[in-house]
Order: C-alpha cells, then sequence, then structure tokens
C-alpha cells in the first residue's frame, strides 16, 4: 500500500499509518508464544492496541519531505515508538510516576508484575537499536549511523531520560518557566524531534536549509504536544484520555497550567503551532507535516 498516492484527506492518511504502524508492530515485536512468553506477551500488551502514535505520525510525514519510502519509514517509526512505548512502561512503575491505567487498560505492571515491567522496558529499548541496525534505511551508512545516535541521545540523559529525572526533582518544588521548558524539551521534545528526524533521514540527503527548518520544527512542536497534555490533564477526564486525569497537580508537579493559567497555557500552544507552521515554510512535501502541527494542538485527547 502506498500510504502516500492512495490517502489525500488528512483523517484518511493518518488513520492508513496508523493502522500500517499496528500491523508492523506486532510483526516486528516477539510472538507471545516464544520464549520468554511472559515478556514477550508483556511487550506487545505494552505496544500494540493503543495510543495516536503521534510518534510514527511525525517520522511518516516528515518522510515525505524527503521521499523515504514507507518500507523504510515503518522500520524508523517502529524503533522510536518502541522507545516510547518503553518510557510509558517504566514512567508509570510506582518508584516514578505510580499509575494504574495507560490507555484505558491497566499499566504493565498492574496487569503483570513490577519485575516483568522492568524488563518489558528494557528489551523494548533494546529492540529499537536493533531494528535500526538489521535493516538498511538509508543509501549511505554514515547516515544509519547518525539515526542511531540520534534515536540513543534523545533516550538518554540528555534527552527523555534526563528530563525524567528533572521531573523527579521538581516535584513539589516552584520552577520558573526557562526551568519548566527545559525539563520538557528533554523529557518530551527529544523523542519527538527524533521521530522526525529518523523519517527525514529514511530519504534523500537534506539540504542544511530543510534540515535546519526540520530541526526548529520538531522541537516547537514537541514543546506545544507537552503544552497541550497539560491542558487536557486540566480539563479532560479520565475515561477520554485513557489514563488517570488530574494526576500531576495531585502530586505535586510543576505543569503549564499551573504555572501560568490555563488561558496562557492555551495561548502558547496556539504560538507554537503558528512557529511550526512557519519554520514549514518553504519546505516542499511538508503538508502533512503542517497537518500534524494542527492535530497536535487542537486534539481533545
Amino acid at each position: 500500500m502506498n500510504v502516500r498516492a492512495t490517502e489525500t484527506d488528512f483523517q484518511a492518511w493518518m488513520g492508513a499509518v496508523q493502522s500500517r504502524m499496528e500491523a508492523a508492530l506486532a510483526r516486528l515485536l516477539p510472538a507471545g508464544q516464544i520464549a520468554p512468553a511472559r515478556l514477550h506477551e508483556a511487550m506487545r500488551y505494552a505496544t500494540l492496541e493503543g495510543g495516536k502514535r503521534v510518534r510514527p505520525l511525525l517520522a511518516f510525514a516528515a518522510g515525505e519531505v524527503s521521499g523515504a519510502s514507507v518500507e523504510r519509514l515503518e522500520i524508523a517509526a517502529a524503533a522510536v515508538e518502541m522507545i516510547h512505548a518503553y518510557s510509558l512502561v517504566h514512567d508509570d512503575l510506582p518508584c516514578m510516576d505510580d499509575d494504574v491505567l495507560r490507555r484505558g487498560k491497566p499499566t504493565v505492571h498492574v496487569e503483570y508484575d513490577q519485575p516483568t515491567a522492568l524488563l518489558v522496558g528494557d528489551a523494548l529499548q533494546s529492540l529499537a537499536f536493533q531494528l535500526i541496525a538489521e535493516n538498511r534505511l538509508a543509501e549511505d551508512p554514515s547516515v544509519q549511523l547518525e539515526m542511531i545516535r540520534t534515536l540513543a541521545a534523545a533516550a538518554g540523559s540528555r534527552g527523555m531520560a534526563g528530563g525524567q529525572q528533572l521531573d523527579l526533582e521538581s516535584t513539589g518544588k516552584t520552577l520558573a518557566l526557562p526551568e519548566l521548558e527545559m525539563m520538557h524539551v528533554h523529557k518530551t521534545g527529544a523523542l519527538i524531534r527524533a521521530a522526525v528526524l529518523l523519517g527525514a533521514f529514511c530519504g534523500k540527503p537534506l539540504s542544511a536549509e530543510a534540515r535546519t527548518r526540520l530541526d526548529k520544527y520538531a522541537k516547537t512542536i514537541g514543546l506545544a504536544f507537552q503544552v497541550v497534555d497539560d491542558v487536557l490533564d486540566h480539563e479532560a477526564s479520565t475515561a477520554t484520555l485513557g489514563k488517570t486525569a488530574g494526576k500531576d497537580a495531585r502530586q505535586g508537579k510543576v505543569t503549564y497550567v499551573s504555572l501560568i493559567g490555563i488561558n496562557r497555557a492555551k495561548a502558547l500552544a496556539q504560538e507554537l503551532r503558528e512557529k511550526a507552521h512557519t519554520a514549514l515554510e518553504g519546505l516542499e512535501g511538508a503538508r502533512r507535516l503542517g497537518e500534524l502541527a494542527d492535530f497536535i494542538v487542537l486534539r481533545k485527547f
């Protein structure tokens, strides 16, 4: 199926990519009956049948800028999504955010147990890098090495893991707006940026200008995603979100809503949406990225 050629409407395109990714993840994850069966079953539980697949969508959309093949994009997108899934499993553990609901179903440590949940995260992270290493995703091997480096940096202490540490340290404290932004640039934004760059790297080489524009877009929309998350956590219900609503506030965590208020947070999300569109101006093949900026900021769940 050629997603780009057959889908013109954004909702139809989004649905096609989501369906393709569900099938790809189901194929790429170890089968549940393969030993150790309980671990593999839990990996599939954590990754399949849930989520908006925003990061794969961003990878596919960025791939349109560089003319990447969908076969390459699904591998790169699956790797990013596995890192994301692992982060959710670990974030939900009692030693972290201690949550019992994720994507409308019990969290992995509730459905299975805490040791299994820990191993699920470890195994998903390893599998993500295995996928990038064993599949040819770029014509130039140095580009493929850059993909590995980009994803590793996004997941590590200068990215997602570091952002989570800053989040833990900030609980119950007062942060300035730049400190909050720095935390979320790492915790949420780094992996979103990696999704965009990995998708673009799957195609033809990018000009310096195109890469700069994609990088600016990715950083901006990554921050917008977190601002909107904070707004939804304040306004939406648990049933709508598929996770426990209002939990950050009850745990004393600083959010954009608690720091600048609901109205200013909503205005900030719109400002970031406009900056994301500005970053894409003149960039050929960036239509879907622009539509995803709108989807991320205007979403209700």
